[in-house]
């Protein structure tokens, strides 16, 4: 009894306290997060139907992508669709932040609304904007027709399918917004101040401080749009099943017919894979890139 109570001392009892409530969160990350990404990493190198047991077939699949037409077609979709709508997010939600980001009355009001699509349900929203951009009755060819502008027919012409999609992507800006007005926000009010003692109109005080003191919001923006850029799903699914031909296939979007329509789960774990190592390519070369063009204040302190 006496030996219980020196090993269950108080730190021993806080500590064992502790993995117990964080128990939970290590299993469901083993269990959801490290067993299939190791279970992938596998499956990539098999030839597996669900229904049977996977064969090993070593770097078959990943030949295999090299001749596959259709997923060199969806990965020019998906950086198209990035290299499009990420700059759009970027600017838009700066735009809005810089708007919202005044102390008139309400403006939490205004803040609570420009913020309120990022929450809602990613189906329902494309059930929304593909009734907007209907060719026959849509919102948007209504709107062309009382300019005088005969609209296109969007989803079903491949010329102007995918345009719709990285407009609709504006929709959830106001994640970013927010994360623009927390930066704005930081900003010390004393360096305009001294800008306008030096005579700098608000165009120069917005390119010459606003700018550089928000360039670690606008990378962290940057990365977490480049990566849910590569990785859209739902519009490409809802909305046009990845046609017409082939002209909104997206990469994960033919990653998940390979597996659930197809069941070629070894083929899709190789896409993934290979999806995976492109997005640590562009998010590694933005990394790197960051000191060129990112301004952190202690970095200017530190080089005084």
């Amino acid at each position: 009894m006496n030996v219980k109570r020196k090993w269950l001392t108080r730190s021993r009892r806080e500590a064992l306290d502790c993995y117990i409530f964080m128990s939970p969160a290590i299993v469901g990350l083993i269990c959801f997060m490290l067993g299939p990404i190791v279970a992938s990493a596998y499956f990539s190198f098999t030839n597996y139907d669900i229904l049977s047991a996977p064969t090993w077939v070593g770097l078959d699949n990943y030949r295999a992508l090299i001749k596959d037409p259709l997923i060199w077609q969806s990965f020019k979709v998906t950086l198209i669709y990035s290299a499009a709508s990420v700059p759009l997010g970027l600017v838009a939600s700066l735009l809005l932040a810089l708007i919202l980001n005044r102390s008139v009355k309400g403006i939490f009001v205004f803040r609570t609304i420009f913020y309120l699509p990022a929450v809602m349900s990613g189906v329902a929203v494309a059930l929304l904007w593909k009734w907007i951009f209907n060719p026959d009755f849509g919102l948007m060819n209504w709107a062309l027709s009382q300019i005088g502008i005969h609209g296109p027919k969007w989803f079903i012409d491949e010329q102007w399918a995918l345009p719709p999609i990285i407009i609709m992507s504006l929709w959830g800006v106001g994640g970013s917004m927010l994360v623009y007005l927390a930066g704005l926000q930081g900003i010390p009010t004393d360096l305009y101040e001294a800008g306008e003692i030096d005579g700098a109109n608000k165009f120069r005080q917005f390119f010459h401080i606003t700018l550089p003191m928000l360039t670690p919001v606008i990378f962290f923006n940057l990365i977490t749009g480049v990566i849910g850029a590569l990785q859209v799903f739902t519009e490409g699914f809802i909305m046009t099943a990845g046609g017409p031909n082939n002209a909104t296939l997206f990469s994960v979007l033919y990653l998940y017919r390979n597996a659930f329509d197809y069941l070629q789960m070894g083929y899709a774990s190789a896409i993934a894979w290979v999806l995976f190592l492109l997005i640590l390519l562009f998010t590694l070369i933005i990394f790197k890139s960051s000191p060129m063009w990112v301004f952190y204040e202690g970095n200017r302190r530190s080089s005084k």
